[in-house]
């Protein structure tokens, strides 16, 4: 397989699983396990068509690797621009192997309109490829935008009794957040008279055009991470959203707002993130400690860990704009880069740590259809290996070290303590707060006494959710001792971003 355009490796990333939900709806529901195979198939072929962003990446090179570039709209100029670096390649893997054990999970427990279920999963995953791999800003708008389609449909056709209210208020926040964001960039093409990223770096910009666009960009992709105080959406979606709906959201669709972020707000308006820096690390610092302290008082399993991935998004918050003050103020352009990476490991754990807890939701709730917690209690009387991977991401979530947990928080407060020890104490008090509501969660399920007749009746976990939780557990425990793959991955990407931030347009 030959690379770098020779190939249209990431066209067939994109449109493969596109492909597969069409074949998927045109099967129809009378034909559910065709449907489920057919989505499998093309789910397993995305996957592994995506390990050839891997054997093919050049580790040495930061720019932009897979390039493919062709007209689209010549008119205005619009191309089909793809193209991905170390930190594409990542969010992109994430995103293939999440989509496939979402669909193995869902094999049993989505039993009406199962074609249109699985066609919105292989629609949604082709769509967040896009998103990771644009480099033409309204290609980027287009797949940003597209993905709230399937996850309005998935929340909004397979949720609880709540799910037109959530759907709705999903789609509400997201969409007009990106409308800040459309405006931005509408502005930057008049001026620039492109619409390819790699134009916009270079644009210059004056000081009061930055800080229009910082804010633009701020309220598009702080809805979308979420970022506290615009997170509100994200406990509603969740607990309304069907198990697959739940860990697509938290594992693929939040970490687009931190991508977002290194798209765009800090190679293009450099001087105006470092102006505004301080704003975006105390909403952070909110996030980390008061959403934490939210989160101890849930009495529903999935809005507590709702509030958790607010709280843990914020590390990814916080790693990303402490670098504007690192390279600035301090000149530390090596702590600057450990808060980045620090970030971006964040989002990959977060990912595998989230979509398990999730996931082990959905295993209780397809037994006994409640999430609340009091519903529960001695489970690990009944479900001993279940048990086993709820206190393994338990830990995981708690920040235990050797799990991937602990590496990205790690890393952001090594990377924060550079820039002020209270800073780094602020943000290290999640260690407790994180311990506190995620083992009482656990305790509550999973020790004591049975003291429920219909948690007596459960059954341990089946083949299916074995794997889906066993390669969740593979994931966290493979990061967690072993990130240097991951690392190294990035760090091309990583350094060139930093060497970004540092050059002022002004």
């Amino acid at each position: 397989m030959t690379v770098n355009g020779s190939f249209p490796l990431l066209s067939l990333l994109v449109w493969l699983p596109i492909l597969g939900g069409a074949i998927t709806l045109l099967l129809g529901n009378a034909r559910p396990q065709a449907a489920r195979w057919t989505a499998l198939a093309f789910a397993a072929a995305t996957l592994l068509a995506s390990i050839g962003l891997f054997t093919g990446f050049d580790f040495a090179d930061p720019g932009m690797q897979f390039v493919e570039q062709r007209a689209w709209i010549p008119a205005y100029d619009i191309q089909y621009h793809l193209g991905a670096d170390g930190i594409s390649v990542a969010l992109i893997g994430l995103t293939t192997l999440t989509t496939l054990l979402v669909l193995v999970g869902a094999w049993s427990p989505i039993r009406t309109r199962v074609s249109q279920y699985v066609a919105s999963m292989l629609f949604l995953e082709g769509v967040m490829i896009g998103v990771f791999a644009a480099m033409d800003a309204m290609l980027f708008y287009v797949f940003f935008e597209a993905m709230l389609i399937p996850m309005f449909i998935l929340i909004g056709v397979w949720g609880g009794p709540r799910r037109v209210y959530a759907s709705l208020k999903f789609f509400l926040y997201t969409f007009l957040g990106s409308v800040f964001m459309l405006v931005g960039l509408i502005y930057l093409y008049i001026k620039g008279g492109s619409w390819q990223l790699a134009d916009m770096y270079a644009l210059p910009l004056g000081m009061q055009e930055q800080v229009w666009l910082f804010f633009a960009f701020l309220v598009a992709f702080a809805v979308k991470v979420p970022m506290f105080p615009v997170h509100t959406w994200l406990p509603d979606a969740h607990v309304e959203a069907p198990t697959g709906g739940s860990v697509i959201l938290a594992a693929i669709m939040l970490k687009i707002g931190g991508y977002g972020f290194l798209r765009f707000s800090l190679p293009i308006v450099p001087d105006a993130g470092h102006e505004w820096a301080w704003l975006v690390i105390a909403l952070s610092l909110v996030a980390i400690i008061y959403v934490s302290l939210v989160a101890l008082v849930q009495d529903d399993m999935k809005k507590l860990i709702a509030y958790s991935s607010v709280a843990h998004m914020g590390f990814v918050t916080m790693g990303i704009f402490i670098a504007f003050a690192l390279v600035r103020d301090f000149g530390n352009d090596g702590a600057a880069r450990l808060g980045l990476q620090g970030a971006m490991v964040q989002m990959i754990s977060h990912g595998f740590i989230s979509g398990a807890m999730f996931s082990c939701v959905g295993v209780l709730y397809d037994r006994l259809h409640t999430r609340r917690i009091a519903d529960y209690g001695g489970v690990a009387n009944v479900m001993p290996w279940f048990a086993f991977f709820v206190i393994l991401f338990s830990m995981a979530n708690s920040g235990l070290p050797g799990t991937s947990g602990f590496v990205g928080e790690f890393m952001v407060i090594l990377a924060s303590f550079q820039l002020h020890p209270l800073l780094a104490f602020g943000v290290a008090t999640t260690l407790i707060t994180g311990a506190a509501y995620t083992l009482w969660l656990a305790k509550r399920i999973i020790w004591g006494e049975v003291g429920n007749a219909n948690v007596a009746t459960m059954q341990d976990i089946e083949p299916r959710e074995w794997v889906v939780l066993g390669t969740f557990a593979a994931g966290v425990l493979l990061l967690g001792v072993w990130p240097q793959p991951l690392t190294d991955l990035m760090e091309p990407s990583i350094a060139n971003l930093a060497s970004q931030l540092a050059a002022s347009k002004l």
